[in-house]
């Protein structure tokens, strides 16, 4: 069975869809049944082409960014079309694209449907609401690409899938019609061998030894509400202040914006550590305490929430981007209602006050994952929507 994968980004692109179809891959390429090809946008610049785990081809073609976060091909460039037409000389059975507002998903569906030999596509949504950016003009740019290709990317589809309630619940409200249309729910899976292998990072240890280390983990962009994050730590008492530091991991169009908000606590408190890769980043959660979670409507199943969780970290948490359907209150995090900076700053200080409940977070987080985020189980769920993809008759 070959198929054929259209994601947004992929690695070394650093975020939470890059390494969801990273594992998917790897995974699903233990069975040697499946021929799978990746093509995606080549940013950051990498390899052309490269194989990756179980004889998974990888075709980066040239693009660029008009808009941060929002890659398009570059379609002056010969090579862009050599490896596009390049791809017909192969005999896909499924075709595959990530995330409705990527233009690689619609480069997906138009190589799948606008053929004479027309392809079974399978849409995968990452997103639980419509792109929020700091510009409201590239915001409202984005919503009005979102209702004419997005859409058209749902009709098209042969089968849609949401990777969390809440993307379910989005997608039902304004793309696809749920009572006819059956749309699945198959979360992302953990990759526990991945994680087992990395240890806590020592310098972080040793740097804040007598502290309790909160982290952030991630895009630093606006839906991902690390500004009501800063804003909640500042908040804190002067004496819990000083026993507390705040690392935000990670790189995006906010990040001078945040360090301003940060004012004089930045790097007297509040710490932002840049781009990191893989490893790096998984070290720093492992050496951190808590988790703020704190983003806005948006995403689907935040990849970082998951990692936190499964690397031991208490959670304080907004219930957007899917932790509503991980965290629990009082059994394995705070849940708080919205992602205000003071239910935050009030979550925050009631781990930090509490060592017997940072630990009790901790440990059924971790547990919670093991037991329910395993990658065979979510490649059982895509097999049986292969099967029934590919059962329905003539393409």
């Amino acid at each position: 069975m070959r198929i054929l994968i259209f994601p947004g980004y992929f690695l070394p692109h650093v975020g939470g869809l890059e390494t969801h179809v990273d594992e998917f891959v790897k995974y699903l390429s233990k069975d040697k049944k499946y021929r799978i090809t990746i093509f995606v946008p080549n940013i950051p610049f990498s390899k052309e082409k490269e194989i990756i785990h179980n004889n998974v081809k990888v075709i980066r073609y040239p693009a660029f960014e008009l808009i941060s976060n929002w890659p398009l091909p570059k379609f002056w460039s010969l090579k862009f079309w050599k490896l596009f037409f390049g791809l017909y000389s192969k005999d896909y059975d499924i075709v595959m694209t990530r995330t409705r507002f990527f233009t690689n998903s619609f480069v997906g569906l138009f190589f799948a449907k606008f053929r004479l030999k027309r392809i079974k596509l399978i849409h995968v949504e990452h997103g639980s609401d419509f792109v929020k950016l700091e510009s409201k003009f590239k915001s409202y740019l984005s919503y009005i690409y979102d209702k004419i290709f997005g859409k058209l990317i749902f009709k098209c589809a042969d089968k849609n899938i949401a990777i969390s309630k809440a993307v379910y619940n989005f997608v039902c409200k304004n793309f696809v019609n749920c009572k006819k249309e059956k749309v699945p729910i198959i979360r992302r899976g953990v990759d526990f061998e991945i994680y087992n292998n990395i240890k806590s990072n020592k310098e972080i240890k040793q740097k804040f030894k007598n502290k309790i280390v909160i982290c952030f983990l991630g895009r630093l962009y606006k839906w991902k509400g690390v500004s009501n994050s800063i804003k909640a730590y500042k908040e804190l008492l002067k004496y819990i202040k000083e026993n507390v530091v705040f690392l935000v991991v990670g790189y995006g169009e906010d990040e001078d914006r945040l360090k301003k908000l940060a004012g004089k606590d930045l790097d007297n408190g509040i710490y932002f550590l840049g781009k990191k890769d893989f490893k790096e980043a998984i070290s720093i959660l492992k050496s951190s305490d808590i988790y703020v979670h704190s983003a806005y409507p948006g995403g689907g199943l935040s990849n970082s929430l998951l990692q936190a969780m499964y690397c031991g970290c208490s959670v304080v948490a907004s219930p957007n981007e899917g932790a509503n359907e991980v965290v629990f209150d009082s059994f394995n995090g705070v849940l708080l209602k919205n992602n205000s900076p003071k239910l935050l700053k009030e979550g925050i200080e009631k781990l930090i006050k509490n060592e017997y409940l940072r630990k009790k977070y901790s440990k059924n987080a971790s547990d919670y994952i093991k037991q329910n985020f395993s990658w065979e189980k979510v490649i059982n769920d895509y097999e049986k929507v292969f099967s029934e993809v590919l059962g329905d008759g003539e393409n």
